[in-house]
């Protein structure tokens, strides 16, 4: 097992380091360069083609894995793999089909930003394709399996018409983590660090509930994430864009929308373990678009009051306000996952912690006059 979970991560790590060095250098042909701007961090053009490989990173181990399920569970070349690999091969072939749904959906989300990329799409059409894609996600998942890519499916049963609500707050969720994974894409390494982070968060979790195929796309997505960082950590040489933090927050909703949280009886508040670990980019997505309600702008309408912009305003370097929120994000999430063995008390310890977390961080960066 720790084998195969090896040869998952490095495997996607390696593709997306030696995939962002090849897009990287034919970044200029494609016409994926950011320029600097007034909102900009960064004082040269640099490529923004990182999503590419990030996507195909995760796509292509994923392929191979879905056809090697269909072909491997037939016998006899079942027998010619060892225990230890045929054992999971029965889980692999049964979710293949809702993997492969997921891996076509993250494509259509990973081409809307990479035309976002290449020429800025106008905020209300990129939302629309958003709804549009995390809803085909939802439905078509529904089409496969009952409950596919839906959460809350307990409401099914409650009340008439309680399956549509199920569906319409799984893709609310879908775009909410979407979006909030594309607005933390505002300085070098944030997104992907977060990610990371984030990702090995939730494999936790998915691996106290022996959920193995959901763990084994958490590696792909960790390693990716990883991968990328090494191009990508300040001084960045490349950015991944919208085709890449749209796909780091697309894919990871999708996948906290997989993984069975509620792991005992009582334990409802197991289902809250994703806005534990996803709380920093839920907490910027959230005090970002009321600041520009506030002012009377577009939450859409980028400026420079990101939490990582605020920290730089503060006195730190851009390196070290994204080491900040590396260390924020592992606080808020790292005792999430106890959540689907914790007691009622201890459940409201852990959110607590959480809580508190995010209000000293909402008085630090608060103090002074730094809104712009």
């Amino acid at each position: 097992m720790f084998q195969i979970a090896l040869g998952l991560f490095f495997s996607s790590l390696v593709l997306c380091v030696l995939g962002t060095a090849i897009v990287r250098r034919y970044s200029s042909r494609i016409g994926l360069i950011d320029q600097p701007g007034l909102r900009k961090v960064h004082q040269t053009p640099i490529a923004r083609s990182g999503g590419i490989a990030i996507f195909w990173a995760i796509g292509i181990p994923l392929l191979i894995g879905i056809a090697a399920a269909g072909l491997f569970t037939h016998q006899p070349l079942e027998n010619y793999l060892p225990q230890s690999v045929r054992m999971y091969l029965p889980g692999l072939a049964a979710h293949r089909l809702l993997a492969l749904w997921l891996l076509i959906c993250t494509l259509g989300i990973h081409v809307v930003g990479l035309i976002d990329d290449h020429k800025a799409m106008a905020a209300m059409p990129k939302l629309v394709w958003q709804l549009l894609i995390a809803g085909a996600l939802v439905g078509g998942g529904e089409c496969i399996q009952t409950g596919g890519f839906r959460v809350l499916t307990f409401m099914d049963h409650v009340f008439p018409g309680g399956a549509l609500l199920s569906a319409a707050v799984s893709v609310v969720w879908i775009v909410v983590l979407t979006n909030a994974f594309n607005f933390m894409d505002n300085m070098d390494g944030l997104s992907a660090g977060v990610a990371a982070i984030c990702g090995s968060l939730f494999f936790i979790a998915a691996l106290q509930t022996h959920q193995w195929f959901i763990c084994g796309l958490l590696l792909l997505y960790v390693g990716a994430a990883t991968g990328f960082l090494f191009h990508n950590f300040p001084p960045a040489k490349i950015f991944m864009g919208d085709g890449g933090s749209m796909v780091l927050g697309f894919f990871l909703s999708a996948l906290t929308i997989r993984t069975t949280f509620y792991a005992g009886h009582g334990r409802w508040y197991a289902l809250l373990m994703p806005l534990l670990v996803a709380a920093v980019p839920l907490y910027d997505f959230v005090v970002v678009c009321l600041l520009r309600l506030h002012r009377g702008r577009s939450p859409f309408l980028g400026d420079t009051n990101h939490f990582s912009h605020r920290l730089t305003r503060h006195g730190f370097s851009k390196r070290g306000a994204v080491l900040v929120i590396y260390a924020v994000t592992l606080a808020c999430g790292l005792s999430a996952p106890l959540l689907a063995k914790a007691n009622g008390f201890e459940a409201v310890l852990i959110g607590v912690q959480c809580l508190s977390i995010l209000t000293i961080v909402g008085i630090l960066e608060r103090l002074g006059e730094h809104v712009q």
